[in-house]
């Protein structure tokens, strides 16, 4: 990066003419003003180093004449143009017209320490003059899908995903249950390094095979640039597919209880059910905003309505936890229709409750006493959920969530699940799976 800023400030970086061999030739900026933006002054010091070190004593400092400070590089002369650091400063770094301009650890730049709206007027500024050859370029490590950083933003942007900015990443192919296998490690590492021949593998792998004091996930993160790995994960993979049954099917007149989670445009609507003999789980139903839907599209409540009527005419229901926003009138009708001794509201923001329902949960899947039966869908949102700790009482408790307010990787089926194994238990304590037995009596 420092290699790019001097370019940018001294070189032919931007395209002049073709020559007479049809090869493009370039030509210097006219005015460089080169900035390095971090959200602390102290961040930028390592890059701009860097650009000292390869400017002092070069030929570069004398033919141009430069005047290297300690933070600033410009010219003897007094002709425009310098490099310099940028950090966030609120207005301040407003109508400032760059002509490079590098973001540096984007991935801490977060809404903490303004860093999204630091990205946002740096990027504005640079698009004021793009039809000059203004750039700008980011460097990060991966994410935490939490934050909601500037790396991340870029990221998910639909100008990466339909290729107006380049996105240029390598992962290290590696699974959190492979962190044990040296040659599992090896193997990412040197593929997530690449041409990086300065890296210490050895020294790594030792490192990621046996320090149990640096999580799993922060290897994943910062060794082998795994952004969908995150630290915050509720659910691992590994501990998800062994309570995987594919035998014994779920049959129409199985007894089982329900779980219920409901939106209406951004998240996914879901019923999740669960049966009672064995807490096996199973997608009922889902409703999920399909890619490229228009902007007015809603989930079918009607939809929704017959779905649930389906699974009470398919199956014994004997105990349902309905979660009531946006669903607060049906779920009275279906109350009323099959009973206000099964359909119950269970309000997932009346936080100690739930708490309580996802640390039974996550108790289940850890013994091994809950089973599901490999649903895509359900593993994908479970696998999606994060959590955030809460305080409860003179402890801390646990919600999931999605990674961000925006994100479009979904939770509900998790919640749904939540629900219908709470429903479960509910229902073994109140009795409904013993077996009524007829009294026969003979005069």
């Amino acid at each position: 990066m420092a290699a790019l800023a001097i370019v940018e400030f001294l070189g032919p970086c931007r395209f002049s003419h073709f020559d007479a061999f049809g090869l493009p030739v370039g030509k210097a900026v006219p005015l460089p003003v080169v900035q390095v933006g971090a959200t602390a002054l102290d961040q930028t010091e390592q890059t701009i180093d860097f650009i000292r070190g390869m400017l002092s004593e070069s030929p570069a400092e004398r033919e141009f004449g430069l005047e290297i400070g300690k933070s600033i590089i410009q010219f003897k002369s007094g002709k425009p143009g310098s490099i310099r650091p940028k950090a966030t400063a609120g207005r301040t770094n407003e109508g400032n017209r760059p002509t490079f301009v590098l973001m540096d650890e984007v991935h801490h730049w977060v809404g903490t320490n303004g860093g999204p709206d630091f990205y946002q007027t740096l990027k504005r500024n640079v698009e004021k003059t793009t039809k000059a050859g203004s750039r700008w370029v980011c460097t990060t490590n991966a994410y935490n899908p939490l934050e909601g950083s500037v790396a991340q933003i870029i990221h998910e942007s639909e100008m990466v995903l339909q290729g107006f900015w380049l996105y240029d990443c390598v992962e290290g192919s590696i699974a959190l249950e492979d962190l044990r296998s040296e040659r599992a490690v090896r193997r990412a590492l040197i593929e997530a390094y690449g041409d990086a021949v300065w890296a210490d593998i050895d020294g790594l792998t030792r490192t990621i095979l046996y320090d149990r004091t640096t999580p799993d996930s922060t290897y994943c993160r910062f060794y082998f640039n795994q952004i969908a790995e995150s630290s915050d994960g509720w659910m691992n993979a590994a501990e998800w597919k062994a309570c995987l049954s594919e035998g014994d099917p779920i049959r129409d007149g199985d007894m089982i209880a329900i779980g219920f989670d409901g939106s209406v445009r951004n998240d996914a609507t879901g019923i999740v059910g669960v049966r009672m003999r064995d807490a096996k789980l199973f997608v009922i139903a889902v409703w999920q905003r399909p890619e490229n839907a228009p902007e007015d599209w809603e989930v079918d409540v009607l939809a929704v309505e017959a779905a649930i009527d389906e699974a009470f005419r398919r199956y014994r229901v004997v105990w349902a936890y309905c979660d009531p926003p946006y669903f607060q009138e049906a779920i009275g009708r279906w109350a009323i229709k099959h009973g206000t001794d099964i359909v119950y509201e269970f309000w997932t923001n009346k936080i100690t409750r739930t708490v309580q329902a996802i640390e039974r949960f996550r108790s289940a899947v850890t013994s091994r006493d809950l089973r599901h039966d490999g649903d895509k869908r359900l593993t994908t949102h479970v696998l999606n959920a994060v959590k955030r700790e809460v305080p409860q009482g003179s402890s801390t408790g646990v919600l999931i969530q999605k990674e961000n307010p925006k994100s479009k990787r979904k939770i509900d089926l998790a919640m749904c699940g939540i629900l219908a194994l709470e429903a479960r238990a509910d229902a073994i304590a109140d009795g409904r799976m013993k077996i009524r037995r007829a009294r026969v009596v003979g005069f």
